[in-house]
Formats: C-alpha cells, sequence, structure tokens
C-alpha cells in the first residue's frame, strides 16, 4: 500500500513540475527575446507579476521535489493569483490566449484539486542530515 501512495505522490509532483517547468521555461524566453520590458503593453504590477514568476514558478519545483509543505502553498497561491490576473488581463486589455488561459485554469484545477492530498504526503521542514 505505502508504495502505491508513494508512486501517486510522484505522479502528482511530477504533474505539478512539468507545470510550474512551462510557467518558468514560458518567461524565461519572454525574457530573452524581448528583456524587462517584454510586457511593456501592461501594467506595471502586471510586468511585475509575470516577470517574478520566473522565479516562483521554479522555485516550487524545487520545493516539491524537497518534498516540502511550503510548495503547496506557495503553488496554489501562484495559480490562484495568475488565473486571476490573466482573466482581468484579458477582460480587459486583451493581448492573451485565451486557450493559453483555459489550459492554465485547468492546471489550476488540477493543483488546487490535488492540494489537501499532496499536503498530507510531505513535511512542514527539511529534516537535517546530521540530526540525531
Amino acid at each position: 500500500m505505502e508504495v502505491s501512495r508513494q508512486h501517486g505522490a510522484t505522479f502528482v509532483l511530477a504533474l505539478w513540475s512539468a507545470g510550474f517547468l512551462v510557467g518558468t521555461v514560458t518567461h524565461t524566453v519572454d525574457l530573452a527575446l524581448g528583456g524587462l520590458n517584454v510586457y511593456a503593453g501592461f501594467p506595471p504590477p502586471v510586468r511585475v507579476f509575470w516577470v517574478s514568476l520566473t522565479v516562483l514558478d521554479a522555485l516550487v519545483v524545487v520545493l516539491l521535489w524537497r518534498r516540502l509543505r511550503a510548495a503547496v502553498v506557495l503553488a496554489v497561491m501562484i495559480v490562484v493569483c495568475d488565473v486571476g490576473i490573466n482573466t482581468a488581463v484579458l477582460v480587459v486589455h486583451g493581448g492573451l490566449s485565451p486557450f493559453g488561459l483555459v489550459l492554465q485554469m485547468m492546471f489550476g484545477l488540477l493543483v488546487i484539486a490535488t492540494a489537501p492530498w499532496l499536503w498530507g504526503r510531505l513535511r512542514t521542514h527539511r529534516v537535517s542530515p546530521i540530526a540525531p
């Protein structure tokens, strides 16, 4: 039974990692091609948020594979904010792919739906390898 739980947790970690790595790569490519002004047509707070996702999405993946619960909290915060901000930007300003937003919403639902289950399988803090 423990083996199947472990495989389930690894599968969810892989799904989450794939989604957040897509975000990291997307924003990294945007920045590489367009520089810090890549999102110049959008309001400054939105631009700062999108640039910050380059690091935050990658941080989620690192925390996930270290099996820390902080990953769950950060991941949920990111998907809720990202879907909310991107929906508002699409409605008010346009310029975003509705298809991309739908995919993002589906990923957000996956994260939110599996977050409580994954929470129970991760640690609250990193245990020192030299601790008694």
